[in-house]
This record gives C-alpha cells, sequence and structure tokens, in this order.
C-alpha cells in the first residue's frame, strides 16, 4: 500500500496492491487450497472433508504396508535412519516438482521457522522409523495414537496448565492401554526391545508439537502444501546426512542396500510416495479444519493400520491387544468429546432415568387404552 502526500494540494492517495503483486506474508490472502492437482477451494467444507479423509486413509494404508515390508528384509532393520534420509530426499525432491507446478514460488514462512519444524520432523519420522527395528508395529502404531500424554505432561509442568476431568481420563485411559498393549507384546513378542519403547517415546513427543507448530506457520503465513513440505524435509534432509556422516553411519547403510535395489531402494520410493501424497492431504486437513481434527483422522486411520497389520503379515496375537486398544480408543473419544464439549452433550444419569421413566408410563397408557 502507497501513501502520496502533496503539500500544496494537501491529499493522500492510497493504492491497493492487485493480486497479483507481492503482498505481507502476515496478510492472508484468499488463495485456492490445491493438493495434487485437485482444487479443493471449489468444494464445500464437507466435500473438502472427505476428499481429504480418502486421501489420509487410502495413501497412508499403502503406506503402512510398505514401511513394514521395508523392515521386513532380512538385515535392514538397523537401518531405519538411512530410509529416514532416502525418504527426505524423495519428499523434497516431490515437493519441488510440485512447486514449480504452481504459481505462486515465493518462500512465505520464515527459515527459522523452517529449522525448528524440519527438527521436529526428522525427530517425528526418524525416531518412528528406527523403532521398528525394536517393536511390533502394531506396537509403534498405538504409541502413535497417544498424542495426548505428552502435550498434557508439557502444558502442566511447562506452563502450569489445569485440565478438565475429561482431558485426565483420557489421559489415564491412554496410559493404561499403552501399558497394557506393552506388556502383552513383551510377553508374546520375540524382537520386544525396551530401546523400542523410549525410540518412539521421543518421537511421539516431537509429534505432539509439530501439528500445532505447522498449523500456526501455514495460518499465519498462508503457505502452501508444497512449500511446507519443499522446505521442512529439504532441511531435515541436511540435518540427517549431517547425522549419519558424523556417527559413521552412512557407508554401510549404502553398501547393503546397493546390494538390494529393488528392496530397498524400490520400496522406499514407493513408501515415499505414498507419504507424500498422505501428508498433502493431512497438511490440507490442518489448514481448513485444525489440528485437532487432523489428529483424529490420522488416529482413525493408525488404528486400520493396525488391522491391516495383522492380516498381511504373521505375528503373535493375544486378546489384550484388543482390550488394551480399546482402551486406547476410549481416550481419544474423551479427548475429542473434551475439545468440542459445546457442540457435543452426552446425556447425563439423571437424563437417562427420566427418559426410562418416560417410556414406562407410555408403555403403560398405551397398554390401559
Amino acid at each position: 500500500m502507497d501513501l502520496k502526500f502533496n503539500n500544496s494540494r494537501k491529499y493522500i492517495s492510497i493504492t491497493v496492491p492487485s493480486k497479483t503483486q507481492t503482498m505481507s506474508p502476515h496478510i492472508k490472502s484468499i488463495d485456492d487450497i490445491i493438493v495434487l492437482g485437485i482444487n479443493l477451494s471449489r468444494f464445500n467444507k464437507l466435500t473438502q472433508f472427505f476428499i481429504c479423509v480418502a486421501g489420509v486413509f487410502v495413501f497412508y494404508l499403502i503406506y503402512g504396508y510398505l514401511q513394514e515390508l521395508i523392515f521386513s528384509v532380512e538385515g535392514f532393520k538397523s537401518y531405519g535412519w538411512y530410509l529416514t534420509l532416502v525418504q527426505f530426499a524423495f519428499y523434497s525432491i516431490f515437493g519441488l516438482i510440485e512447486l514449480q507446478l504452481i504459481q505462486d514460488k515465493r518462500r512465505r514462512i520464515p527459515g527459522k521457522t523452517y529449522m525448528v519444524i524440519a527438527f521436529l520432523t526428522v525427530g517425528t519420522m526418524g525416531l518412528s522409523n528406527t523403532s521398528l527395528g525394536y517393536l511390533n508395529y502394531p506396537t509403534q502404531v498405538i504409541f502413535k495414537c497417544c498424542k495426548l500424554i505428552p502435550v498434557m505432561l508439557g502444558g502442566v509442568f511447562i506452563q502450569g496448565k489445569r485440565y478438565n476431568v475429561a482431558d485426565v481420563s483420557a489421559a489415564v485411559c491412554m496410559s493404561l492401554g499403552l501399558i497394557w498393549f506393552t506388556l502383552a507384546d513383551s510377553t508374546i513378542a520375540p524382537n520386544f526391545n525396551v530401546t523400542g519403547v523410549i525410540l518412539i517415546s521421543l518421537a511421539l513427543c516431537a509429534d505432539a508439537v509439530i501439528g500445532n507448530v505447522q498449523e500456526k506457520a501455514m495460518k499465519l503465513h498462508n503457505a502452501s502444501n508444497s512449500e511446507m513440505v519443499l522446505y521442512s524435509y529439504s532441511i531435515g534432509f541436511v540435518y540427517i546426512l549431517l547425522g549419519l556422516t558424523c556417527t559413521s553411519g552412512l557407508g554401510p547403510a549404502v553398501t547393503f542396500c546397493s546390494k538390494n535395489l529393488i528392496r530397498t531402494y524400490g520400496y522406499a520410493f514407493l513408501f515415499s510416495l505414498t507419504g507424500y501424497f498422505g501428508i498433502s492431504f493431512v497438511l490440507a486437513l490442518i489448514k481448513i479444519f485444525g489440528a485437532l481434527l487432523a489428529v483424529t483422522v490420522t488416529t482413525g486411520r493408525k488404528a486400520m493400520t493396525i488391522v491391516l497389520s495383522f492380516i498381511f503379515f504373521a505375528k503373535p496375537f493375544t486378546f489384550q491387544y484388543i482390550w488394551s486398544g480399546l482402551l486406547v480408543v476410549l481416550g481419544i473419544f474423551l479427548n475429542v468429546y473434551s475439545k468440542n464439549m459445546d457442540k457435543i452433550r452426552l446425556p447425563s444419569l439423571y437424563d437417562l432415568i427420566n427418559k426410562t421413566v418416560e417410556v414406562k408410563k407410555s408403555r403403560t397408557l398405551a397398554q390401559t387404552v
């Protein structure tokens, strides 16, 4: 916006920039939300929601299958960080290609913010991939369903927050479900290791933070999904490359994968492609509907992934998995209910008693008549 002052005539002329001109990244402009060439802005909210949910479920279910398939390759379990490096490289390439297809190629989010997001992304995906070398896939997924626990602990000890009964009950249900599921896994799983629990717990802490950071950054600066993916994963690629080089973990991984090109790099390409498509729909969900609904949808997808894991991959099974999983699902429901108490009203015990009495009265009256 340009302001021009003229002393002789004493007037102010105001020029408003057009849509094609550069605007401040802090001003929210009305941009189209495009995911994989689909302009979601043309649809109503309900249709947008169903398209995003379908994309998340389809691509991430394939993603989960390929992830477990890669780690089923004999000798690969110790190369989780290298898989993350390859995954980040593919994500960066995909993001660059998609960014070239859109008109606005400007980077809107500051570099410092991307450095933080990249660090959290590396923690989330790198630790998660590495934990599969020590845990069953369903155990890893059930842990990833419980983001609420580190979020609440951080809120209590760092910010001094207080939570209502529903939130506390949700955290208790999730904690008990995790403990029960982990105990069952340690009893029947041959490859159970406490190191895997520590790794996935650290990944969970990073994952609990990253959704809110991404939501705030994308809404404040009105950034596109392709921009978020390109810069966060390319910076994350540099982080992991430096880490593997310093720890001498790069050479052995490259040697192993070069001997199994199709089962490593081939699977990794498909794994990264479906993950990239899936994360594009997740970012669209975050941008349109917020982090809470996105977490709810992805949690439902994870529950489906656990079922498919037992169907496609042979592994020990016990009914304790079902009961502990139901406890976690109950915790998720209580968490969603807590965030939407003004929209969701559950009937109280008093209401249920009154309704029962009214039904009995109506039946008695009908019989009398």
